[in-house]
């Protein structure tokens, strides 16, 4: 296959970015999406030009490193993450466009890559449980309801690529915030952190500029790991619970 890729080139978050073409041949259908980038930056270093900076670690779909927006859509157009994007979705001269996510609370470090500390603060307000030192309880000390540990390892799947917030329209990080939530909730463990975790989550989103939810379902249809939209009504239960109990807003 021989193939235009259009990818945004940017050197630092200040400097101005622009699309730059680079066509590349020989590629395999069965080649992923990374193999391609791979193949392009040894081109471009045996030219002496910088090769492109893009996010990536395990390469199996479990890291959520892989953060690209490909042809307008999260990750490419399979529910899947860029690693796992294989090149038979695509045909012999194809040009392809290739972009960073885009919302305000990713900032563009440099290319491709983007800083999502946002995520790592929001989980940092409040995506944990207390637990007490020592050696480790008894595997069948706290008993777990089937429906609930369901639930939390449904929601326990998120890994925090951000593909909802580069699908929303608003840039809104609802889904990754609920699934989070709801992950820990659902849980005896997280109980004594069921009001705070919430509240201090939400309102960590929300001083992160992220933007509001309108339920469009973009997030929930781009989520590689299928976390249901119905996440967020559940956290807005959780919320509004919380809110009363507390007295915060």
């Amino acid at each position: 296959m021989r193939l235009t890729l259009r990818i945004w080139r940017q050197k630092n978050a200040t400097a101005p970015g622009a699309m730059k073409a680079y066509d590349i041949d020989g590629v395999s259908p069965d080649m992923s999406f990374l193999e391609v980038l791979d193949t392009l930056n040894e081109k471009l270093t045996l030219e002496g030009e910088d090769p492109v900076a893009f996010d990536h670690d395990c390469r199996e779909g479990i890291c959520g490193a892989c953060s690209l927006v490909i042809d307008g859509q999260a990750h490419g157009p399979e529910r899947t993450t860029s690693c796992q994007l294989h090149m038979r979705s695509f045909r012999d001269g194809d040009t392809i466009d290739v972009e960073p996510w885009r919302a305000a609370a990713f900032p563009v470090v440099r290319d491709l890559v983007v800083d999502r500390g946002a995520f790592d603060r929001i989980i940092q307000a409040g995506g944990y449980v207390s637990v007490p030192t020592g050696s480790a309880p008894e595997a069948h000390a706290t008993p777990v309801p089937k429906a609930d540990a369901d639930r939390a390892f449904e929601h326990a799947e998120c890994i925090g690529c951000g593909a909802c917030v580069a699908a929303c329209p608003n840039g809104s990080a609802m889904l990754f915030t609920s699934a989070k939530v709801n992950h820990l909730g659902a849980l005896p463990q997280g109980a004594p952190e069921r009001e705070t975790r919430v509240l201090d989550m939400v309102a960590q989103m929300d001083a992160e500029g992220f933007g509001g939810c309108t339920l469009t379902g973009e997030c929930a249809t781009a989520c590689p790991k299928g976390i249901p939209l119905t996440s967020i009504t559940s956290m807005n239960r959780e919320w509004l619970r919380a809110t009363r109990k507390s007295g915060r807003r």
